[in-house]
Protein backbone atom coordinates (compact mmCIF):
# COMPACT_ATOMS: atom_id res chain seq x y z
CA UNK A 1 0.00 0.00 0.00
CA UNK A 2 1.48 3.41 -0.59
CA UNK A 3 2.12 6.18 2.15
CA UNK A 4 2.49 9.73 1.80
CA UNK A 5 5.07 12.04 3.72
CA UNK A 6 3.79 15.55 4.82
CA UNK A 7 6.22 18.78 5.45
CA UNK A 8 4.10 20.02 8.20
CA UNK A 9 6.44 23.70 8.55
CA UNK A 10 5.73 23.88 5.01
CA UNK A 11 1.85 23.40 5.09
CA UNK A 12 -0.31 27.07 4.93
CA UNK A 13 -3.20 24.31 5.80
CA UNK A 14 -4.91 25.46 2.22
CA UNK A 15 -6.70 22.07 2.38
CA UNK A 16 -6.84 21.56 -1.13
CA UNK A 17 -5.27 17.95 -0.54
CA UNK A 18 -8.21 17.32 1.90
CA UNK A 19 -10.94 17.99 -0.42
CA UNK A 20 -9.07 15.76 -3.23
CA UNK A 21 -8.09 12.48 -1.16
CA UNK A 22 -10.55 9.85 -2.51
CA UNK A 23 -10.27 7.86 0.66
CA UNK A 24 -10.62 10.93 2.89
CA UNK A 25 -7.45 10.03 4.31
CA UNK A 26 -5.74 13.53 5.01
CA UNK A 27 -7.28 15.36 7.47
CA UNK A 28 -6.86 18.76 9.09
CA UNK A 29 -4.71 18.93 12.65
CA UNK A 30 -5.69 20.78 15.88
CA UNK A 31 -2.04 21.80 15.96
CA UNK A 32 -0.08 24.68 14.54
CA UNK A 33 3.18 24.81 12.54
CA UNK A 34 6.36 27.08 12.99
CA UNK A 35 3.66 29.57 10.43
CA UNK A 36 1.05 29.10 12.94
CA UNK A 37 -1.34 27.39 10.51
CA UNK A 38 -3.14 23.99 11.06
CA UNK A 39 -1.39 22.16 8.88
CA UNK A 40 -2.44 18.54 7.79
CA UNK A 41 -2.15 15.28 8.51
CA UNK A 42 -2.26 11.56 7.20
CA UNK A 43 -4.38 9.08 8.89
CA UNK A 44 -1.92 6.20 9.19
CA UNK A 45 -3.61 3.90 7.03
CA UNK A 46 -3.33 0.68 4.44
CA UNK A 47 -6.35 2.07 2.31
CA UNK A 48 -4.05 5.03 0.47
CA UNK A 49 -4.66 4.45 -3.73
CA UNK A 50 -1.39 6.64 -4.10
CA UNK A 51 -3.19 8.23 -6.07
CA UNK A 52 -0.92 11.64 -5.86
CA UNK A 53 -4.32 13.64 -6.44
CA UNK A 54 -3.05 15.27 -3.02
CA UNK A 55 0.48 16.16 -4.18
CA UNK A 56 -0.51 17.72 -7.69
CA UNK A 57 -3.15 19.34 -6.19
CA UNK A 58 -0.34 21.10 -3.10
CA UNK A 59 0.79 24.67 -3.89
CA UNK A 60 3.36 24.07 -1.97
CA UNK A 61 4.99 20.98 -2.83
CA UNK A 62 4.35 19.46 1.18
CA UNK A 63 3.34 16.01 -0.07
CA UNK A 64 5.22 13.17 -1.22
CA UNK A 65 3.86 9.65 -2.00
CA UNK A 66 5.57 6.53 -1.60
CA UNK A 67 3.87 3.35 -3.32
Amino acid sequence: MAKILINKDKCKGCLLCVASCPRKLIIKSSRLNKRGSNYVEFKEAQECLGCAFCAMVCPDCCIEVYK
